[in-house]
């Protein structure tokens, strides 16, 4: 069987950042658990990280990744992109099934097993099976309000919720300020 879970979503405003997920994990056909957190402070509070795809190949990578942001303090861009020629070249790690979505002070980064560091123009970013609905429910509210990032995410991912059935509304939200 495979896992699918979540829905994460990164919305980028001045001066702020914020990252939430959802907290529903699947195993097939049946919700596992509702309420796993998702979202990661990295490098003393500094980096958001979140994570979809299988558990234990997310929870592999975000421990890489840590440790390469130790490898390059100050530069997430680069540990990121390190991390994505790791997972691109290693014979394990090519076979993880996982995403990452990781945001510092400065930069949003998609980050996958392909090798893509992708940085999205509008600051917006989204992963997993509701990433989509995530991302069009936040450009709505950041293009039509004034809402804080952190609202923004929080009413972004209630509405992926209400669509997805592998995302469920219990959210758990991380800002950057």
């Amino acid at each position: 069987m495979q896992i699918k879970a979540t829905t994460i979503l990164t919305v980028r405003r001045p001066n702020e950042v914020a990252m939430g997920g959802d907290g529903q994990v699947t195993l097939g056909n049946a919700i596992m658990k509702a309420d796993a957190v998702k979202i990661r402070r990295l490098l003393d509070g500094q980096v958001l990280c979140g994570f979809a795809g299988a558990s234990a190949d997310a929870f592999a990578l975000l421990e890489r990744f840590e440790a390469k942001l130790k490898d390059y303090p100050g530069n997430m861009p680069r540990a990121a992109t390190e991390l994505a020629k790791e997972w691109r070249t290693d014979r394990m790690l090519r076979r993880l099934e996982a995403m990452m979505a990781v945001a510092d002070h400065q930069h949003t980064l998609l980050v996958s097993g392909t090798g893509d560091v992708i940085q999205p123009t509008d600051g917006i970013a989204g992963i997993g099976s509701g990433g989509n609905y995530a991302i069009a429910a936040a450009r709505a509210l950041v293009k039509h309000t004034e809402l804080p990032a952190a609202t923004i995410v929080e009413h972004a991912l209630q509405i992926a919720g209400e669509i997805d059935i592998y995302t469920n509304t219990n959210i758990k939200v991380e800002v950057l300020g």
